[in-house]
């Protein structure tokens, strides 16, 4: 296989047994750690936390429960539920009998809950609530193997455990004990953007290596000295991601929190009553986050004070990091006066409002824009931007520490080798690779090549090892004239306009790249109230529509000046309505499905291209003298 140069690093250290054995451990040498944490009500300030003994005996007793009910090792069991106490419970009870984990996101469709029970071919499904009964109850007549529905909040888990109270001790244990490293763990299904999403099986070992790999390298970072870490985890379990952190958290004896609701107003009220040492978070709620400080600014009358303290952050943390790569020497006496300043008076007010004791994050998910990982590291929260995928366990990167470089996705981690083939496509083979797709030997085949993995994803390697991620092959734009263009690097750019909610860029067989838009609609609100537009009603609007359309063709403007004039965004529209999980546009790990929002909104892309051709000229090629740059199409 010809592929550019490779970045390795040193072997991880083996694992043996199951998932599980950690719990026991940690129980047997630590009985009085406190593990887990939960809220009562979503409302209460208070957190009940669960202690490692505590957890081992929950865990044992519905392990016991689930023996009662005919769950054997190597079954499968589904998990439709949020981000609860519950999930983790739950799921290393599975994992204590042998039994495999099917994560499924409780906002799936019918159509995805049915696939995802058939192709895994589940026993049972744990629900949150009559919802989640509703929608696996009516595709049951065609799920011939599953047995049971267990409803959370009809008391399943209580149920369980009192059915398996007869069962001894010594049963469970002896099955936890048989369980071996590369027996399937988790079967977790692709976000899938397009067509069918599939299975992936991921063993004990790889789960456990990478998250091993992760608490020896950085655990340190976690916590100051002396203190236990602390996590809250509200991204879904039912994702890779929250699945890793998750295990991490077990695994390293760190306070995890569970917070399901991830609405703005209870994941504050969580960050500030729980009081996580690390933040674990993906690009999109750093950017919402960003963008709720500039509000509640400028609805405090400090808008500019905020932009000036943003600035002074980038700058400060860019002259930091020229310091620890050696290219430089560190701010200024000036940029550090400035930024002694906006710490007493802004930055650790920011802080405050994610709980005060969080100093370092890590984001993951999509790739993290440069100035928004500047800005969060000017502050006093380092953000470590990696990368990873469903078919490696979660992390595949990571920025080493003290050596952190903004704008990449850091360096391979331990045991894990990356290589960037020749057409661009990111090549990666280690411990934590998955087994491959279930059921499906010709897409195995397909992404494993000669024990290299092939992740769909695009990037470059430079002198250091540092990746960089550039987009998915499947992504790419080929204009009429046909150059190639990554959507990824402009919708980032584009989103991070106050404005801006959402951005899919367009342009294949077109002329010209262009962009949909929608809105943020409390951002839209505060505008609106700003603008204070004199005339009557039609003349109000008419402004208001102008004004808006030459304040989104600013946010064009700033995301184009990141690229070339031919990949720029030369034409736009701004669409009425949010991509979302209910209208079929976002996947329920909230990616965008591409192909379905062209098809969609086929008609307003048609449109918005005719409207761009001057009277008399074809769009024969994608030359800037074709376009009008005054006449961009506002909906």
């Amino acid at each position: 296989m010809h592929a550019r140069p490779r970045s390795r690093s040193p072997s991880a250290s083996p694992h043996a047994g199951g998932l599980a054995d950690s719990l026991f451990t940690t129980a047997a040498e630590n009985p009085a750690l406190p593990m887990l944490a939960r809220r009562p009500d979503p409302a209460s300030a208070g957190w009940e936390r669960i202690t490692a003994v505590e957890f081992r005996d929950e865990v044992v007793a519905l392990a016991k429960g689930l023996v009662a009910s005919g769950v054997s090792p190597g079954q499968r069991v589904a998990i439709m539920a949020r981000t609860r106490y519950e999930w983790t419970l739950l799921g290393h009870a599975l994992w204590t009998v042998g039994a495999e984990v099917v994560p499924i996101y409780p906002t799936s469709s019918r159509e995805q809950v049915e696939w995802i029970l058939r192709d895994a071919g589940c026993v049972a499904v744990l629900v949150e609530d009559e919802q989640g009964v509703m929608t696996v109850g009516s595709v049951c007549a065609g799920l011939p193997r599953l047995r049971h529905v267990w409803q959370l909040d009809g008391g399943a888990l209580e149920q369980l455990v009192a059915r398996g109270e007869f069962i001894p001790r010594a049963t469970v244990d002896s099955m936890r004990r048989i369980v071996l490293p590369d027996s399937t763990a988790v079967v977790a299904y692709t976000s899938g953007t397009s067509g069918h999403a599939m299975g992936c099986a991921l063993s004990h070992r790889g789960l456990a290596c990478m998250s091993d790999t992760l608490l020896a390298g950085w655990g340190h970072i976690t916590a100051p000295a002396g203190e236990q870490p602390a996590v809250l985890a509200f991204l879904p379990f039912s994702h890779v991601y929250g699945l890793m952190i998750q295990v991490l958290c077990v695994r390293g004896g760190l306070l995890m929190g569970h917070e399901p609701d991830i609405s703005a107003e209870s994941l504050a009220s969580a960050l500030r009553t729980f009081r996580p040492t690390y933040l674990y978070a993906v690009p999109s709620l750093l950017e919402k986050i960003y963008k709720n400080f500039l509000r509640a600014s400028q609805l405090a009358g400090r808008g500019p004070l905020f932009e000036r303290a943003a600035g002074t952050a980038r700058d400060f943390a860019a002259a930091v990091e020229r310091q620890r790569l050696g290219r430089g020497s560190g701010p200024g006496l000036d940029l550090r006066l400035q930024h002694a300043l906006y710490e007493r008076t802004v930055y650790r007010r920011l802080r405050a409002t994610l709980g005060g004791r969080v100093l370092r994050a890590t984001s993951g998910g999509s790739t993290l824009d440069r100035d928004l990982s500047l800005f969060y590291e000017g502050i006093g929260v380092y953000v470590h931007d990696g990368y990873g995928l469903t078919e490696t366990s979660g992390g595949v990167t990571m920025q080493p520490f003290g050596r952190e470089k903004s704008g990449t996705v850091g360096k391979a981690l331990p045991g894990t080798e990356i290589q960037v083939a020749g057409d661009g496509e990111i090549l990666v083979r280690g411990p934590s690779v998955f087994q491959g797709y279930g059921g499906d030997e010709d897409a195995t085949r397909a992404v494993l090549r000669g024990g290299w993995l092939a992740t769909g994803d695009l990037g470059r390697l430079d002198a250091e090892g540092y990746l960089t991620i550039t987009g998915r092959k499947k992504d790419i734009i080929i204009t009429s004239s046909g150059k190639s263009v990554a959507p990824a690097a402009l919708e980032q750019r584009l989103r991070m306009h106050p404005l801006v909610h959402q951005a899919v860029v367009v342009g294949d067989n077109r002329p010209c790249v262009g962009a949909l838009i929608t809105l943020d609609p409390e951002f839209l609100n505060d505008w609106r109230a700003a603008l204070s537009l004199p005339g009557d009603a039609p003349a109000r609007e008419a402004r208001e529509e102008n004004a808006l359309r030459e304040e989104i063709a600013r946010a064009v403007a700033a995301a184009n000046s990141r690229v070339s004039r031919s990949e720029s965004i030369r034409v736009f529209r701004v669409l009425p309505e949010p991509f979302d999980v209910a209208n079929g546009l976002l996947t329920p790990s909230m990616k965008l499905r591409r192909d379905e929002i062209v098809r969609r909104y086929a008609l307003e892309i048609d449109a918005m291209y005719q409207s761009r051709i001057r009277p008399g000229l074809a769009p024969a090629s994608d030359e800037p003298s074709v376009w009008d740059d005054t006449d961009d199409v506002f909906r």
